[in-house]
């Protein structure tokens, strides 16, 4: 029976520790981290994405205004050429004939020429003298006028005749290289309703350029002058630049999509860019270099009621725009002056010293107070449920 008493008595005293550790002992104390940012100068910047194709600045199709069979080439891919040197030419035969006939008819017409004139004269003398008719002086005019206006028109197929052989023989328009033939020696060309393509020249393949189509919602953001990057999946590792030079204004509708084509620069000194290749393309709409910023949370940030139990909070500014600085146990607001902003990063025009270091997030840790009341939320806010969540909400990163 004693045994038993003894036994009772040690486990009244254990059960009244355990229960003294429960109300008192075992309440963890609330821990309160910061997240913090320094004013620092830093380059701020918009950007928007597209694709476009390479092409160079000035490229020449060459064709031919006369049908014939091609007697000659004498270029091939990539030959560089320089202006009027002969890159082809059409058989002449027909050409030539034609030339000959159009000479002989003008020979005709010039014999004709002659004896109506001759003609015309001795019926002008016989006509002042009265020996004839009105009206056989005017049939003799009008035969010389005749005459005359057939040489003329044989004349000009003269010329126009020694002009399609001119055409046979086809000569580069541009200094360039050829980028493309489209034609062999003995292949037959017919200009009856389109002139054929022979082959393509572009002028300077060190001065090229993009065509990038940009979205509807992103064109009024792009300008003339602004920078610009490329890549192209031939030389993944490299990045190109250039610029805008030209945003044109007819509009692309294809599956209700819209877009607008942009030009870029695109210098190519060392050639690597070739005509056709895709370009994945970023253009920059807003560029600041070297100005005060901070993160964009850090005007977000809204410190409240949990930390009166952790220092002093001081906040006489008027106005939207302030950042919190916390010294000792003391929270400061500070009004700003904001400049531009991309979502991430806020520039800082006036109202705090460089390198001051500001709140941008504060975590809560610890403590038995359920997530409710463990940490206020933004009034604005719902509140967060958890008891470890940051001042977006959101679990804190590990």
């Amino acid at each position: 029976m004693k045994n038993k008493k003894i036994w009772i008595g040690v486990g009244v005293v254990v059960l009244i520790i355990l229960a003294y550790f429960l109300l008192s002992g075992g309440k963890k104390e609330e821990k309160v981290s910061f997240d913090t940012a320094k004013v620092v100068k830093q380059n701020i910047s918009t950007s928007i994405t597209a694709t476009g194709t390479i092409e160079p600045v000035t490229s020449v199709t060459v064709g031919t205004q006369v049908s014939g069979i091609v007697a000659k080439l004498y270029v091939d891919y990539n030959s560089v050429v320089k202006k009027g040197q002969v890159i082809a030419e059409l058989d002449k035969t027909n050409l030539i004939s034609e030339l000959n006939t159009a000479k002989a008819n003008l020979s005709s017409a010039q014999s004709t020429l002659n004896y109506e004139l001759a003609n015309y004269n001795r019926f002008k003398t016989l006509y002042d003298k009265g020996l004839v008719s009105a009206d056989d002086y005017e049939n003799a005019k009008l035969s010389y006028d005749k005459a005359r206006q057939s040489v003329a028109s044989s004349r000009e197929s003269v010329q126009k005749a020694q002009t399609n052989l001119g055409y046979a023989t086809i000569t580069s328009p541009i200094d360039g290289v050829v980028l493309s033939k489209s034609v062999e020696e003995g292949q037959t060309v017919a200009a009856s309703f389109n002139t054929p393509e022979l082959f393509t020249i572009a002028q300077d393949l060190t001065d090229m350029r993009v065509i990038a189509d940009i979205d509807e919602a992103d064109i009024g953001g792009v300008k003339e002058g602004q920078r610009v990057t490329f890549t192209v999946d031939a030389f993944p590792d490299d990045s190109f630049e250039g610029q805008v030079t030209q945003v044109r204004q007819q509009a692309t509708t294809e599956s209700n999509v819209v877009t607008y084509e942009v030009v870029i620069s695109a210098p190519n000194n060392d050639l690597k860019l070739k005509p056709g290749l895709t370009a994945n393309v970023t253009i920059f709409t807003m560029e600041k270099n070297d100005v005060m910023a901070v993160p964009a949370k850090a005007l977000r940030f809204t410190p409240n009621e949990v930390f009166l139990s952790k220092g002093e909070m001081i906040d006489d500014c008027e106005g939207d725009h302030k950042v919190w600085t916390k010294e000792g146990n003391t929270f400061k607001a500070h009004k700003v002056e904001i400049g531009t902003s991309n979502g991430m990063l806020t520039e800082i025009v006036s109202g705090i010293k460089e390198g001051t270091e500001v709140l941008v997030d504060f975590n809560i840790s610890g403590g038995d107070v359920p997530g409710d009341e463990q940490k206020a939320s933004n009034p604005f806010m719902p509140r967060p449920r958890g008891n470890n969540r940051n001042n977006n909400g959101q679990q804190p990163k590990r």
